[in-house]
């Protein structure tokens, strides 16, 4: 093997004709023999290039709805056959075998098809056969061919022509290998993980995950971490979707927080009022709703205006000129909106490095897919929490029962504690949260923070009297003792949600009816590590 190796014979067969004609009149322009099939050849040739038919060399048409067409020596041997062997260059030299130097594919649009809703067996008919063999075939012998499987390598596979006389470097190929290789890796992860949902087999033998458009970000939690982040093609509205406006890249933290963020405005709907969530650290520090975007904002500003310095805005309705405007007066890393006007985007436009996301829907948190984590040596994969709870579905478990006012803010308390790291404690009144305690190893650790939050709240607002006084207590879990509850009504709770199913329920129920408490009972936990 040399370092340099020349490029003469290119087979091209594309699914994506995004560029081809320019791509190949470059090649011919250099000097390189084209072969092709079926579409791209057509393509090719109406644009006016001499193109050789895969069928040609190997002697067979395409059959079987062009199943066959390149699963052939005169193929593989092409592509797999070392240069530099005596024996390999004997038997091309035997059986007329061409070497094909530069393969140019693009996979079948498999995940489009099954993004687009398509039934099983189109799904199926989009399975692309040949092109993987090829690539894989390319790929391994990149001692002497490269191979390109995405269009943005087009321009860079003609600058190294260029700059070597027609021929690439083995660096060069090596770098091309490594990306077709994970194209074809991640094309089966979607493949198998399709099946495995059409199959309804939610724990199948061996499960692929894969991403694509990775970008490199400045670094990952700290400095001294590399990190990338990968996309995995699918169209749910999010931080991976969005359209960024303006503001500096978005870093490792950006992306992990501004996805807590709009994962929790997804779960106030636009239809139902304006609700805006500011995040830190992956929790919320403020949640409210409001008769305008601007009171919302400053309804969820209140409840910890100190965590909110340097925080991600979520809104779940366009953001207007006047919620913009409010937004400005601190430190704001990012804010995430379904849309955004004119005016906001003008006032926006002085704060270089506030980052402002577009993303044209929420997303939906009734979904179903799949949340997956890394450990030693393996990763967890579970279901996405798209659980929810209802009026009808709460057991009232106490003497007294919520009232309607309670009952609202017992719901909207419920939904803010599912994005509250574990153990979640949330304090709510008139649809906002008041205090919010997160990620605490015991749960009365967790309600007493909570409770401390809410009174710092009053001194930053400017009242005598904590709003803790007449909300209402949501829990992800159980209380295992009282001690967390009766933390709550000490603090002036009134009415308390929880799961449910602690085996001292009993005594956690007295607790409630001796401070007087309403309570309910979700029978559903919201764990969140």
């Amino acid at each position: 093997m040399t370092d340099l190796a020349p490029v003469r014979r290119a087979l091209l067969s594309v699914s994506d004709k995004t560029g081809l004609i320019e791509f190949g009149k470059a090649l011919a322009a250099r000097g390189i023999e084209l072969l092709s099939t079926g579409g791209t050849a057509k393509a090719l040739r109406e644009a006016g290039l001499d193109v050789t038919d895969v069928a040609e060399i190997t002697g067979f048409p395409e059959m079987m709805d062009g199943r066959v067409k390149t699963l052939h020596p005169a193929v593989h041997g092409g592509l797999l056959a070392l240069r530099d062997n005596a024996e390999h260059k004997a038997a091309m030299e035997t059986h007329g075998i061409g070497g094909i130097d530069l393969l140019v594919v693009n996979l079948y649009p498999f995940e489009a098809t099954v993004a687009a809703g398509a039934d099983y067996d189109d799904c199926i008919e989009n399975i692309d056969i040949g092109g993987p063999a090829m690539i894989r075939a390319a790929a391994k012998n990149h001692a002497f061919v490269n191979v390109v499987v995405d269009v943005e390598d087009y321009a860079t596979v003609l600058s190294e022509l260029d700059a070597n006389d027609g021929a690439t470097k083995y660096a060069f190929r090596q770098k091309l290998a490594l990306t077709a290789y994970a194209r074809t890796a991640a094309y089966d992860a979607a493949v198998s993980g399709w099946m495995a949902n059409a199959l309804n087999d939610p724990a199948p033998r061996r499960r692929a995950f894969a991403g694509g458009e990775g970008t490199t970000l400045r670094y990952g939690e700290n400095p001294h971490q590399q990190a990338v982040f990968y996309k995995d093609g699918s169209a749910r509205p999010g931080v991976a979707t969005a359209k960024q406006h303006q503001g500096k890249e978005l870093s490792y933290n950006n992306i992990n927080d501004t996805d807590a963020a709009f994962e929790l405005i997804s779960e106030f709907a636009p239809e139902a009022g304006p609700a805006c969530a500011i995040i830190k650290h992956a929790n919320p520090c403020g949640v409210a709703t409001g008769a305008t975007l601007a009171q919302a904002y400053s309804r969820a500003f209140d409840c910890d205006r100190t965590s909110a310095f340097g925080g991600i805005i979520a809104l779940n309705q366009p953001l207007d000129g006047e919620t913009a405007e409010a937004i400005t007066g601190i430190l704001t890393e990012v804010v995430i909106a379904p849309g955004a006007d004119a005016a906001a985007k003008e006032i926006f436009a002085g704060k270089k490095n506030l980052r402002l996301l577009t993303t044209e829907g929420l997303a939906d948190p009734t979904s179903s897919g799949n949340a997956v984590r890394q450990v030693a040596g393996g990763w967890l994969v579970q279901d996405r929490d798209n659980g929810r709870v209802g009026p009808d579905d709460l057991k009232i478990v106490t003497k007294r029962a919520p009232t309607g006012d309670e009952l609202r803010d017992l719901l909207f308390a419920w939904t803010v504690a599912k994005h509250v790291k574990s153990n979640a404690i949330v304090y709510a009144k008139n649809a906002a949260t008041v205090g919010i305690g997160a990620g605490q190893m015991s749960r009365v650790d967790s309600s007493t923070i909570a409770a401390l939050k809410a009174q710092r709240m009053a001194e930053e607002i400017g009242v005598s009297e904590t709003p803790a006084k007449g909300s209402v207590v949501a829990s992800d879990a159980f209380f295992p003792f009282p001690d967390g509850l009766l933390a709550a009504a000490k603090a002036g709770a009134t009415a308390v949600i929880q799961p449910g199913g602690a085996m001292r329920d009993d005594q956690v129920i007295d607790a409630a009816n001796e401070a007087g408490l309403a309570m309910v009972f979700t029978g559903q936990r919201h764990f969140r590590h």
